[in-house]
């Protein structure tokens, strides 16, 4: 059964791409008249997509403080991470449009690179540090357009045997905050590996806890947490994980 679940995802990911052209011809012809229509429209196909993705997996998710999400402004949204699955569990939940900050080496993929520029993703190049600036000042933008971004500033997924051992948070993802102004919510992400990377490729049910903390507003923290924001934020998303392991 484990096997099964792992084949019905590889089946609905693969077979969603290739069935999904004719939405993106669909979505690019409804974006040349209302772009803001296609983009609220590809926020909600995708979101669908991805909760029956992982219904298929068969996930119990507890969520915990989603009501400290505003749902009317943009904000930036860090995680720690542990699992692919990491980017299905939020994503599925933004209220308002919001793009996911991904390694450059997605967009390679066709089909795949598009959804995710529709959805305002963008590509970091880990390597490049110009390049990187570019697309922390392109995330600045899309904030200030009404768009969140969401970004895991471990800056890949944690493989360590704890997970409260997580890997130094990027402090320069935390610019996209300061530059704008705008929250930063926390999240704090349980037993997400439990889902398929603790056992690939078997994909076994297990229970995960997702809690959002309170916004963080930059402009309101002393001199030396504004300093270390990456390391302040971090610290607040370590006493919500080792809070919620005994729900797991």
């Amino acid at each position: 059964m484990y096997m099964i679940r792992f084949i019905l995802v590889c089946i609905t990911v693969i077979g969603y791409l290739i069935l999904s052209i004719p939405i993106l011809i669909a979505e690019w012809i409804i974006g040349k008249f209302s772009p803001m229509t296609k983009q609220i429209s590809s926020l909600r196909i995708i979101q669908s997509v991805f909760r029956f993705i992982l219904w298929i997996t068969g996930v119990k998710v507890t969520v915990i403080g989603e009501e400290n999400v505003p749902k009317d402004t943009p904000v930036l949204y860090i995680g720690n991470h542990r699992s692919y699955f990491d980017i299905l569990l939020t994503y599925s939940r933004c209220p308002i449009r919001t793009g996911y900050i991904a390694k450059k080496e997605m967009e390679r993929y066709p089909l795949l690179s598009n959804w995710m520029r529709n959805l305002h993703c963008l590509f970091l190049d880990r390597n490049d540090l110009k390049q990187g600036l570019k697309t922390i000042l392109e995330a600045v933008q899309k904030i200030k357009s009404g768009i969140s971004i969401c970004i895991f500033p471990e800056g890949t997924r944690n493989t360590s045997e704890s997970e409260l051992d997580m890997l130094p948070f990027h402090e320069g993802s935390f610019k996209i905050a300061t530059k704008t102004k705008c929250p930063i919510i926390p999240i704090a992400m349980n037993n997400t590996a439990e889902i398929f990377e603790a056992h690939f490729p078997k994909m076994k049910p297990c229970h995960v806890i997702l809690e959002y903390g309170k916004p963080i507003y930059p402009e309101e923290l002393t001199k030396e947490e504004a300093k270390h924001l990456g390391a302040y934020t971090q610290n607040i998303i370590l006493e919500m994980l080792k809070k919620n392991q005994e729900l797991v």
